[in-house]
């Protein structure tokens, strides 16, 4: 069986020990997490290393990516500095794969040369540190499109499929089979879809799989139809959205509980993926 990541923390308030105790625990193979700062990455690269697990990926804060693309905003100058910081903290602590956000945001869907230029930067780095740089299917599927698009030649230039944003930020598109090609990792999740009349981050649940609305066997099969091969990582949480009790049914779980179910769903899948 291929190997099985999931996020670190999974929304419980614990140390940098214990959420990656918690996941050799449970039985996973690795584990990525948010960048925070170089000295967070480093602690990180510490208790990994001493537990064993395989480091898949650091994901990029993703907060101040609009303000990429808003040539209004000298921020986004700043913002890529940062992108960058993480890549070279992918070089530093040996992880194969830096995830970003294409964007951020439900008003915009205008991609704009600013950003792509700013972006250009991230990628000539990644490419002379060797960091596959690989961004997700968000909300604005328009600035992932432009993304892929300009860089689709650089050799460093990757797609990370969330299934759930696919449910809910890109309902009706098959995702994996439009960028299956550069498909060099995943966040797989739940959630219940589109609950209202607009699309808001509200649905984005990153429920455990099979908790929710997702299709886990269509989704096995696109998957291998585009040929993936790699890592099959997780990326979930304990806690509600505000407002939503999706998440009640986790509220009695500690941390080691979490993990050890979500590896029981992880297995669940892999053995779909695998047959």
């Amino acid at each position: 069986m291929r190997k099985l990541c999931i996020n670190a923390g999974v929304g419980f308030k614990a140390t940098v020990h214990e959420k990656v105790l918690a996941v050799k625990k449970a039985g996973f193979d690795g584990i990525f997490h948010e960048w925070i700062s170089s000295e967070s990455t480093a602690e990180y690269f510490s208790e990994i290393s001493a537990e064993g697990l395989f480091y898949q990926s650091i994901h990029a804060p993703f907060t101040g990516m609009a303000q990429v693309w808003d040539k209004a905003d000298s921020k986004g100058d700043e913002y890529i500095k940062t992108l960058i910081s993480c890549v070279d903290d992918c070089v530093r602590y040996e992880v194969p794969i830096l995830v970003c956000h294409a964007f951020i945001g439900f008003k915009d869907h205008t991609p704009t040369e600013i950003g792509l230029s700013r972006l250009e930067k991230l990628i000539r780095h990644a490419e002379k540190r060797n960091v596959l740089t690989a961004f997700e299917n968000t909300e604005g599927e328009e600035y992932l499109a432009a993304v892929v698009n300009r860089f689709s030649d650089s050799p460093v230039l990757r797609f990370c499929i969330d299934t759930g944003h696919e449910m809910c930020y890109n309902p009706g598109k098959d995702m994996i089979t439009l960028y299956g090609s550069k498909l060099a990792a995943t966040h797989l999740n739940d959630n219940m879809g589109v609950t209202g009349e607009e699309i808001t981050y509200l649905d984005d649940a990153h429920l455990m799989p099979f908790d929710g609305k997702a299709d886990w066997k269509n989704i096995a099969d696109r998957l291998n139809k585009c040929s993936y091969k790699g890592p099959l990582t997780f990326e979930l949480t304990r806690c509600n959205k505000p407002g939503r009790t999706t998440h009640d049914r986790y509220m009695s779980f500690d941390l080691n509980q979490f993990n050890r179910i979500a590896y029981e769903r992880a297995r669940r899948f892999a053995e779909m993926i695998e047959k």
